[in-house]
C-alpha cells in the first residue's frame, strides 16, 4: 500500500524508509535506518527526481503509481547514479516506456556502466545552467561534481524555489512518519546523524561542497529536498551553516576531543587524567575509546571540535590497530585546521607517537602543541609532566 506525502501542491514525496539496513555502503552502522527520498513533480509534464534502493522497490513503485493517479511519467531526472538512488531505473522505464531520462554526460556514462537499459529509451543530456520547462515550473541544473561522486548534479525549481540537492544536506535515520525537519527536534535528535553523514560520506570533498554552496547562494531557496533525510522548508541556515563550517574544515565548537586506544587501561588512565585536568581548567571535553566507538562517529567529532588529543599504545612496533584505522580515516577525509596533542605508550619500544605524528602531518594546518610518552604505566613522579601536557593544550586556545 502506498505511503506518500505532499511537499507543495505540485510536489509529492514518493520515497521510502529502510529500517533493516545494518550498514550503509557496507561501512556505516545505521541502527535507526535510512530514508531513500524520491520526489514527483506534477505539472503539465510529470517529473520524477531519482529512483530508490532495491530494498524498498515495491513501496517506491506503489508510491509513484499512486501519486501519478493514472498519468504517465514524462521525465526521470537522474541526479546521482549511486545504486541506492538509481537501481530502479529499468523498472521505471519498463513501466513508463515513453519517459525521457534527464542526465548529464557523466551520469549517462555511469548509467551505461551499471545497468542494461533499453537502447530505445529517450535521453536528454543537460549541461551547467541548462533549463527545462514543465509547464508552470522551470528546472535549472547545476553540476556538483564530487559531492560526492563525479556525475552528481542538483536541480533548482524556479517557481516554488526548491533545491533538489542530491546527496548534499542529508542525514542518516529513517523519517518515522515525519517529512519536514521542523516537525522534529532536529538539533537534538538529528544533527549528529547529519554531521556523521556529511563528514564520512562527503567530508573529503570540502572544496567541491563549497563550490556547490556558491552556485546556489544567488538563488532564493525555500525548500531543500535531499536524497536522504528530512525536507527543509523553515530555518534553512540551521542546515546550511554547519555545512559551511564542515566544508571549510572549521570547528563548530571550542573544546577538546580525546580519542584513545588502550590495551590494559594504562593509556586510558593517562587520557582520563588529561581530560580531568582540562575540565578543571574550564574546557569542554569529550572522550572516545577507539576499540568501542566506530571510527565514523569519531571522524564526525573531529570535524566538530577545535582541539584533538590522540592517545595510543604501541602495538607490533606500530600504532594500536583501532587508532591506526581512525587516523587513516582522518587523513582520507582531509581533516585540517586543528590543534593536536599526542600521547604514546610502549613498554619496551615506544613508537606510536612518532607514527601518529607522521600520519597527521599529511593533513593541512595541523598544529601539534604537545607530546607525551609513557612506558607501561603512569607513575606518580611523572604526574606533574602530564599536568604540564594538559596545560599546553589549554594554553593553545
Amino acid at each position: 500500500m502506498h505511503c506518500t506525502r505532499k511537499i507543495t501542491d505540485n510536489l509529492v514525496w514518493v520515497g521510502a524508509n529502510d529500517r533493516r539496513l545494518a550498514l550503509f555502503e557496507g561501512v556505516y552502522g545505521v541502527p535507526e535506518g535510512v530514508s531513500y527520498n524520491s520526489y514527483l513533480l506534477l505539472d503539465d509534464k510529470t517529473v520524477l527526481f531519482d529512483t530508490s534502493d532495491n530494498a524498498v522497490r515495491d513501496r517506491f513503485l506503489e508510491n509513484v503509481t499512486f501519486a501519478l493517479n493514472g498519468r504517465t511519467l514524462d521525465y526521470l531526472v537522474l541526479q546521482h547514479i549511486e545504486p541506492d538512488h538509481s537501481v530502479l531505473i529499468a523498472d521505471v522505464v519498463d513501466k513508463y516506456p515513453d519517459v525521457t531520462l534527464v542526465v548529464n554526460a557523466k551520469s549517462a556514462d555511469f548509467v551505461a556502466q551499471f545497468y542494461e537499459i533499453s537502447p530505445n529509451v529517450k535521453t536528454l543530456i543537460v549541461k551547467e545552467n541548462d533549463t527545462l520547462s514543465t509547464g508552470k515550473h522551470t528546472l535549472r541544473f547545476f553540476m556538483a561534481a564530487m559531492v560526492h561522486w563525479p556525475e552528481v548534479m542538483v536541480t533548482y525549481e524556479e517557481t516554488d524555489r526548491i533545491l533538489f540537492s542530491a546527496d548534499a544536506f542529508g542525514h542518516f535515520g529513517a523519517l518515522n512518519g515525519s517529512l519536514f525537519a521542523d516537525e522534529v527536534n532536529f538539533d537534538r535528535d538529528y544533527m549528529q546523524k547529519t554531521r556523521r553523514y556529511y563528514c564520512n560520506i562527503v567530508g573529503k570533498y570540502g572544496a567541491q561542497t563549497q563550490a556547490l554552496i556558491k552556485k546556489i547562494d544567488p538563488f532564493i531557496v525555500d525548500f531543500i529536498c535531499p536524497l536522504h533525510g528530512y525536507v527543509w522548508r523553515d530555518d534553512l541556515p540551521q542546515i546550511l551553516e554547519p555545512h559551511k563550517l564542515w566544508s571549510t574544515y572549521q570547528p563548530e565548537e571550542q573544546g577538546v576531543m580525546i580519542a584513545y586506544a588502550s590495551v590494559y587501561g594504562n593509556t586510558e588512565n593517562a587520557a582520563e587524567i588529561v581530560a580531568t585536568r582540562l575540565r578543571g581548567l574550564g574546557k569542554k571535553v569529550v572522550m572516545y575509546d577507539t576499540s568501542i566507538t566506530h571510527a565514523s562517529d569519531i571522524v564526525a567529532e573531529t570535524f566538530r571540535w577545535s582541539h584533538l588529543v590522540f592517545a595510543a599504545t604501541t602495538y607490533n612496533n606500530n600504532i594500536f590497530v583501532t587508532m591506526e584505522d581512525l587516523l587513516n580515516d582522518l587523513v582520507a577525509h582531509s581533516i585540517q585546521n586543528r590543534t593536536v596533542a599526542l600521547i604514546e605508550n610502549g613498554s619496551w619500544a615506544p613508537a606510536s607517537g612518532k607514527l601518529m605524528r607522521a600520519k597527521l602531518e599529511k593533513c593541512k594546518n595541523i598544529n601539534i602543541v604537545a607530546e607525551y610518552s609513557i612506558k607501561s604505566a603512569l607513575k606518580e613522579n611523572r604526574l606533574e609532566e602530564l599536568y604540564a601536557f594538559a596545560e599546553k593544550i589549554n594554553d593553545s586556545f
